[in-house]
């Protein structure tokens, strides 16, 4: 299994380096524009095989897509963040250049991968990499959601006092401060609703800490996170490669399905070995079909900017 990650800053670095601990992968490519910065991630990287008991081998290279070839899975996490005084349109119009040329550089080099988009907007490039790419949909996931319910579970297991191990969770909707949608109705401990230990206005607050979490995050840091991020592509990662069939919510094309079209955000879907093999339809409150709806909307005006 040979898995290539596109971008080795903290994000596709921290890909690779769970990746690799896992051990389910063979090889693992890390690939940069910056000279020599992606051979020197993956140098240090092989310098913990040792000492993590890994046997998977990274290798970096500098803008080579020669050595992606025969990838059976692509992440692409390149890209920029927002610069001061950069508008929206000017950050979605370069990331939006970047995301179309590495996806067609990789699937140059590996025609039967599956794409897995990591880049912001995060479901505004997914959408663009099945419009520029002509993949099957089931072979363009972008994650966001795996994330999102991650702080999810994180946020409850800290209102709960509980063990993370006790919680489920799952955050649906687009991947962005306003588009996100926590499911506390679903949420349990131990298949107990966690209603039954928290207060309305608790919930209240760990859904509204959930959907500032990068933010959060990323005003800490003074950057964006890394640590999560690269555990929840590996999650993902994993499951396609495994053929473990592990439901978690991804961003995927929709034909219908919760009454969208044409769109990507976030729903639950099943991933296997042929990437997303199943769309899992929640029976949504009429709550909750609004929220969908009205992040679908948000979604759609930021595809709007590609134009």
């Amino acid at each position: 299994m040979k898995i290539t990650v596109v971008g080795a800053g903290a994000v596709g670095a921290s890909c690779a380096e769970y990746i690799a601990i896992k051990n389910f992968a063979s090889e693992v490519v890390l690939l940069d524009i910056k000279e020599g910065f992606a051979e020197g991630k993956a140098m240090d990287l092989m310098q913990t095989a040792t000492l993590n008991g890994f046997d998977t081998k990274i290798t970096g290279v500098t803008s080579d897509y020669t050595a992606t070839a025969g990838s059976d899975i692509c992440v692409i996490t390149s890209g920029i963040p927002r610069k001061p005084g950069m508008t929206r349109e000017e950050l979605i119009g370069i990331n939006a250049g970047i995301v179309q040329n590495v996806s067609a550089a990789l699937i140059e080099q590996s025609p039967e991968t599956i794409l897995v988009v990591v880049s912001n907007p995060m479901d505004t490039m997914t959408y663009l990499a099945h419009k520029v790419t002509g993949l099957p949909k089931n072979r363009i996931i972008g994650m966001g959601g795996a994330l999102d319910s991650a702080r999810f579970k994180y946020r409850l297991a800290e209102a709960l006092e509980a063990p993370s191990s006790d919680i489920d969770g799952m955050v649906i909707g687009g991947h962005s401060d306003t588009g996100m949608i926590p499911l506390t109705r679903l949420a349990t401990r131990a298949s107990v609703p966690v209603s039954e230990f928290l207060s309305a206005e608790r919930l209240e607050e760990v859904r509204e800490a959930t959907k500032v979490g990068g933010a959060t995050l990323t005003k800490l840091l003074g950057t964006s996170a890394w640590y999560a991020p690269g555990a929840a592509v590996s999650t993902l990662v994993q499951s396609i490669a495994c053929d473990q069939k592990k439901m978690m919510p991804c961003s995927t094309l929709l034909s219908g399905e919760y009454g969208l079209n044409d769109i990507c955000i976030g729903v639950p879907v099943i991933l296997g070995r042929n990437g997303i093999e199943k769309i899992v339809e929640l029976n949504l409150d009429e709550k909750e079909k609004a929220h969908l709806i009205e992040s679908a909307e948000g979604v759609r005006k930021t595809n709007d900017l590609l134009g």
